[in-house]
């Protein structure tokens, strides 16, 4: 008597961020995630205006019919300016656009150690916007940052949000292969406050590769077999680096092969009777 194996696959949908693409066009990013078949995009907020125009991005999801998932609110160095150099006013703007945008999630990321004061209210604050609104507020893992055998600490309160006490968390595999901890480990802690993924890979070089999932030495499929196994309804993100490929072709190429392996291991194996 074998035991039958059914395939399950959880409601969580597969999204592409519009960080893939670069140095191409959030619109582009759109086209390319039709055309592929991803559930969704996770908008990155940065230089390119149309990034930062809710009409804009409304027009390209309607014209594509492809749906925004997320907002990437602008926390990085070169989005300092983007939407105002207040950051607070910058997650006002990120939660206004998913809201009008019908995106569930704001991904943010901790602050600069340098930005003291909003450093210092940031668990309190970010708790306080996520009352006022339906939209998850994820907050990121990071990293530190290294040059040759010095360490620097960016981030405040600490680059591992698990730290903190935060509503919910995004997890990105990119980040943990730079910090060189334990994805797993770090997902353990997340428990179920995990709201949101980036999916990438990565060696534990000390810059933030962002390798198609599979090239690198991350669990990635061992950590989409488990959001399987526990039905995670959360946003899976492929958030990878294109920027060496050689053509519009080698581009799409790479962004056909994470979202297949995407869906490929974000299925679960289980028992579901006996037959001869």
């Amino acid at each position: 008597m074998a035991k039958r194996r059914a395939v399950t696959v959880p409601d969580a949908k597969v999204a592409l961020s519009t960080a893939s693409v670069y140095p191409e066009s959030t619109a582009t990013a759109f086209e390319i995630a039709a055309r592929l078949g991803y559930d969704g995009v996770e908008v990155m907020v940065w230089t390119d205006p149309v990034s930062q125009d809710i009409e804009a991005l409304r027009r390209l999801s309607d014209y594509h019919g492809v749906p925004i998932l997320a907002v990437h609110a602008p926390c990085l160095l070169i989005t300092q300016r983007v939407w105002s150099t207040d950051p607070w006013i910058k997650l006002q703007r990120a939660r206004s656009a998913a809201e009008r945008l019908g995106a569930s999630t704001v991904v943010v990321h901790p602050p600069f150690r340098w930005q003291r004061n909003y450093a210092r209210d940031f668990v309190r604050g970010v708790w306080r916007m996520a009352d006022e609104t339906d939209v998850r507020f994820a907050v990121e893992n990071m990293y530190p940052w290294r040059y040759r055998d010095r360490e620097m600490l960016a981030y405040a309160p600490d680059w591992d949000p698990t730290k903190e006490d935060f509503r919910h968390f995004t997890v990105d595999l990119s980040h943990t292969a730079t910090a060189r901890n334990d994805a797993l480990e770090m997902v353990d802690r997340m428990g179920d406050r995990l709201a949101h993924v980036h999916l990438a890979d990565g060696n534990g070089s000390a810059k933030d590769e962002h390798l198609v999932p599979g090239r690198g030495s991350q669990p990635c499929a061992e950590l989409l077999e488990g959001l399987a196994a526990s039905g995670f309804s959360g946003h899976v993100v492929v958030e990878v680096n294109t920027r060496r490929a050689m053509s519009a072709a080698e581009r799409e190429a790479d962004l056909a092969e994470a979202l297949a392996f995407t869906r490929l291991h974000l299925a679960s194996e289980a028992g579901v009777g006996r037959t001869r």
